[in-house]
């Protein structure tokens, strides 16, 4: 007998770590994760902010924790890896959707602005699959690693003066390329979302200047993401549906990235 193909998207008995899990897209995939099954820990800088959010999982018939911790500070994220294997047991899955971004005009950009984005938006990303890989998916010979990148990673930008933000998200596409090389005989897939426009706290401000109904005019579907649409493809690269796909970047944007060319 064929097994029914929505076992293949199970995810009961497995762990998942999602940073950046407080709101936003990282609350998304968490939700999205902990409804297939998954005993979910979410970490940020706030703790007030991820229990709200923690609470909210649990609401929902997820097993759901929460730490917090600052993933730009290397002595950080060494603790985070240690207490979520201590209360997990095993870090199956990990989602790096942490990061933030900073608008100046690029001949007038803060370098420390520079700094804080690329060390947010890339060197976390590295520094904390590097330690959860090192401490629980290459001993197993097994993880999944979803890195969260942007449709910016893929283009310049004329009119939003982002170049930190989308230098750093095309460093995540290849880190996530390099990663799936390096960790492929290991058992460890790595992919990353690409998501285009999604209402944050991150886009308001782009949203409030362009507008809804411009920004739902440039892509194809006409429209913007919503609360949903991630979960599916999260739960694709983080399940045996997807055991075959690792060093992928997927574009959630509605078809924006498609009409580039």
């Amino acid at each position: 007998m064929i097994p029914s193909v929505l076992k293949l998207f199970d995810l009961s008995g497995k762990t998942a770590l999602v940073t950046g899990g407080s709101r936003g897209l990282g609350l998304q995939i968490a939700h999205a994760l902990g409804g297939a099954g998954a005993r979910v820990m979410i970490t940020s800088r706030k703790a007030a902010d991820l229990e709200e959010a923690a609470a909210g999982l649990q609401a929902v018939g997820i097993d759901a924790s929460w730490l917090a911790a600052d993933v730009s500070q290397p002595s950080e994220i060494q603790r985070l890896t240690d207490e979520a294997l201590q209360r997990l047991g095993q870090i199956d899955v990990l989602v790096n959707n942490a990061g933030a971004t900073w608008g100046a005009p690029a001949q007038d950009y803060p370098l420390a602005a520079w700094d804080k984005v690329m060390n947010l938006n890339v060197r976390s990303v590295f520094l904390t699959s590097q330690a959860v890989a090192r401490a629980s998916m290459i001993p197993r010979r097994q993880g999944r690693i979803i890195n969260i990148a942007s449709i910016a990673g893929l283009r310049g930008s004329s009119t939003q003066q982002t170049v930190a933000y989308n230098t750093s998200k095309a460093a995540v596409i290849n880190l996530t390329r390099a990663l799936a090389g390096e960790w492929g005989p290991h058992g460890i897939n790595v992919n990353a979302l690409a998501p285009g426009m999604f209402p944050s706290k991150m886009t308001l401000g782009t949203l409030e200047q362009v507008g809804l109904e411009a920004m739902c005019a440039r892509a194809p579907l006409r429209r913007i993401g919503d609360d949903d649409d991630l979960k599916g493809a999260a739960l694709l690269f983080a399940s045996a549906a997807g055991k075959h796909i690792t060093g992928e970047v997927l574009a959630i944007d509605g078809g924006v990235a498609a009409m580039l060319g």
